[in-house]
């Protein structure tokens, strides 16, 4: 018996979704049901000073009105704070993560020069002098961190192909709670795919690196990790990637201006699976996932 698929779409409700928004949740839905999946609609809300319960419920009318029902109630991640507390003592069992009081000022201080393209990676200053390391916690305020080896993770993305990462050069070591308390992206992620049962990530490429921290994770807490498809993002006429700025392509002025069908026949053709943007619906877009090949460039400029 083959194994349950599992798909899911995971926004942060920090606003109206814009094309690039729907363009990543067209293809994660078309590459969950071309397989005869289940999809999930989980909302990445613990930003607790931009997420807003008024734009999670923005974003399901959105999908809906795309067609777009996710197999199940909605899942928050503002609800699941014991699990990432629970995830958390089983990482504090390997003697692996440590209280850092670092400032992101004390980081940037440290950088090499050739470290120029907007990663920040850690230098080590708080790291204990040796690991594995179950010293308490300071009652301070400060984030806590998870000590990375200098080791390479290799995983084959679904359009990018091999991947090939060092941890320690490439990401250093990485924060699983901030200093505010909140709950960091990579922890969170990878606790609620697992115990969601999630077996295929389709994302943006700019999460491409995230990939290999979440794989090492999912390999500390002793989970399965699932398959990565990182597709490129749009960009606008500027070459810049979509954001809330760009209001012309916002839900708000898309459902205004087109047709579901108009939207979906779009995501078509961006992405490879069809010549020209003709309106298509969304059993089209599965058929043609299932049947194509999906061939969008690096850079998707709109």
């Amino acid at each position: 018996m083959k194994p349950e698929i599992i798909g899911r779409f995971a926004p942060s409700p920090t606003g109206r979704m814009h094309l690039g928004n729907v363009f990543a949740a067209l293809l994660s839905w078309a590459d969950t049901k071309s397989r005869g999946g289940r999809w999930i609609l989980r909302h990445e809300d613990l930003d607790p000073q931009r997420s807003r319960p008024e734009y999670a419920l923005q974003i399901e009318d959105d999908l809906a009105w795309l067609g777009l029902e996710p197999d199940g109630k909605p899942e928050y991640q503002s609800l699941r704070h014991d699990r990432y507390e629970h995830m958390l003592a089983r990482l504090r069992e390997t003697g692996l993560i440590y209280a850092c009081t670092c400032t992101r000022a004390d980081i940037l201080a440290t950088q090499a020069p050739h470290q120029s393209d907007g990663r920040v990676i850690y230098g080590g200053r708080c790291r204990p002098a040796s690991l594995p390391c179950f010293a308490p916690e300071p009652a301070t305020q400060h984030s806590v961190r998870l000590f990375v080896p200098d080791r390479e993770i290799r995983f084959t993305d679904g359009l990018y192909g091999e991947q090939r990462v060092n941890l320690a050069r490439e990401c250093g070591d990485f924060i699983v709670r901030r200093g505010d308390g909140a709950w960091a992206y990579q922890l969170a992620v990878v606790t609620d795919d697992a115990e969601m049962g999630v077996t295929r990530v389709v994302r943006g490429s700019d999460l491409l690196l995230s990939a290999a921290q979440q794989i090492y994770l999912y390999e500390l807490l002793h989970f399965p990790a699932p398959e990565f498809l990182h597709i490129p993002l749009l960009c606008n006429s500027e070459g810049r990637r979509l954001s809330k700025r760009d209001k012309s392509l916002a839900m708000d002025s898309l459902r205004r201006d087109y047709r579901p069908e108009q939207i979906i026949g779009l995501t078509a053709a961006l992405s490879g699976l069809a010549p020209t943007p003709s309106p298509l619906n969304l059993s089209d877009l599965a058929e043609l996932y299932a049947t194509g090949t999906l061939t969008p460039q690096l850079e998707v400029t709109i």
